[in-house]
């Protein structure tokens, strides 16, 4: 009987399995087309080299700076929630290779049973108790033969899954570098800020005292010793407001770092080397190396895989079973009595399950759909964010070289209505006033320039997927 159990079931899993080769239910993934991306915002690319391929290192040249992103990226909370999602995705990538093998149990009982006879004889009913105990262990397997795919499908879909939480961790580190980049620039900005500030208040200070001197000797009236006061306070009240940044920004940096907040080492704007081979590459290398985007694709591609696994409800699951095991009714002869076996094969058809397998298959394709989306978005994302980047650099070099200019020529606004002020009639300190506070924020208004050329050479190298590759 068991013979011929095996004899029918070895030529229906021959069939299902070359069936299955041929692709009659599955279908092999090919990554989605990005004709979408072909090319950049008004730039044209000739060189297939990317910045992105570069070690951070290089692009960071200030060691401290390179400091506090070690930290970071050792300490980091969100990184290492990231990291623990890579763990469990291994886990059950581990548990979806495991699902294709054959399970083996094992069972030992010991079962106790008493009957209960009567006999009747001359004197009357007697009653006999039968007591028997029978030992028994056995070893089972079950294997269901993956003939359409199912666990392979499965299998496929947990590992894209994985691959989309590895790439997912390393979007969170790019983004964790140009976020502790971005943050030490703009403290550097402000502490730059707050030397300009200080220093145009001991020069407000320096007014106030000129004006009142230049009052006594009648050059100007008490309009302008009132006004030179007011400046004074005008610049004492504002560095309060930059320290406030100062202590709010290392905050930030310091939860970034995954500290405490307290105060952040650090240099100065001025020491700071811009890099500046700003290679972009051609926008097909953003696949490999903008971990957004394949993210994107692995998600896809798990949804996809999940289609495929739908289909598979709809056919036939082909089971084997076997166990063997021995019996015994004296536990002291166990291994001397029957040995007993069963080998079963068996087919499981779905007939009716409430359109479960239909409406499985129709959310399964839905969200392959929206995966899509989602994929063709990320393209979308990084070719603005790489476009907003480089053009913010670009105008930023452009605004530094007008702001020099700008500078210089309020500099020697400001000594020349000086000079006016105190020996001609022809101006007055309301005129030197709006020089100097033109000035001022000419000066403050180059600090942010260079902040933002720093700032935009950071995330042009995120955008275009630095930071995760060694």
């Amino acid at each position: 009987m068991k013979s011929n159990t095996i004899t029918y079931i070895i030529p229906i899993a021959v069939l299902v399995l070359l069936m299955n080769s041929c692709g009659v239910i599955n279908k092999r993934y090919t990554t989605p087309d990005s004709e979408f991306a072909e090319q950049y915002r008004d730039t044209l690319v000739n060189d297939t080299t990317s910045m992105a391929t570069m070690p951070w290192k290089e692009i960071i040249s200030d060691s401290v700076l390179q400091n506090l992103i070690e930290e970071g990226l050792q300490n980091n909370l969100d990184l290492k929630v990231a990291i623990e999602n890579i763990n469990q995705a291994k886990a059950s990538l581990v548990e979806a290779k495991l699902a294709v093998l054959p399970s083996l149990e094992g069972s030992a009982s010991v079962t106790r049973s008493k009957t209960s006879e009567s006999s009747l004889n001359l004197g009357g009913v007697t009653g006999i108790n039968l007591n028997t105990t029978s030992y028994i262990g056995q070893l089972s397997s079950s294997w269901e033969l993956d003939v359409w795919g199912k666990l392979r499908s499965n299998k496929r879909a947990v590992l894209a899954s994985f691959l989309e939480t590895e790439a997912a961790t390393k979007a969170v580190q790019t983004q964790l570098i140009s976020d502790i980049a971005t943050a030490y620039y703009n403290l550097l900005a402000l502490d730059e800020q707050l030397k300009i500030t200080k220093k145009t208040l001991e020069n407000r200070i320096g007014d106030q005292e000129t004006m009142k001197y230049l009052k006594e000797s009648a050059v100007v009236d008490g309009a302008a010793v009132v006004q030179s006061e007011a400046s004074r306070y005008e610049i004492e009240t504002s560095i309060p407001d930059i320290e406030i940044s100062i202590l709010e920004q290392e905050n930030a940096l310091a939860i970034l770092l995954g500290r405490l907040p307290g105060a952040i080492e650090r240099t100065s704007l001025k020491e700071q080397t811009a890099y500046n081979d700003l290679k972009i590459g051609i926008p097909s290398s953003l696949l490999r190396n903008r971990p957004d985007i394949q993210e994107a694709e692995m998600a896809f591609r798990s949804a996809f895989e999940d289609v495929n696994l739908a289909k598979t409800y709809f056919y036939p699951s082909l089971t084997i079973t076997a166990s063997g095991g021995l019996s015994s009714l004296d536990l002291s002869n166990f291994f001397d009595n029957s040995i007993f076996y069963n080998l079963i094969g068996g087919l499981t058809q779905p007939i009716f399950a409430n359109g479960e397998n239909k409406a499985r298959l129709k959310i399964n394709k839905s969200v392959q759909q929206q995966s899509f989306y989602d994929y063709k978005a990320a393209w979308l994302n990084a070719g603005s964010e790489i476009s907003n980047a480089l053009y913010s650099y670009n105008k930023t070099k452009e605004k530094q070289e007008s702001r020099a200019h700008q500078i210089d020529a309020l500099e020697k606004s400001v000594e020349f209505t000086e000079a006016l002020l105190e020996y001609s009639s022809s101006t007055n300190y309301t005129d030197v006033l709006t020089t100097k506070n033109s000035l001022l924020s000419a000066q403050l208004d180059g600090v942010e320039d260079k902040k933002d050329e720093l700032q935009a050479i950071i995330e042009l190298y995120r955008a275009l997927g630095g930071g995760w590759m060694n």
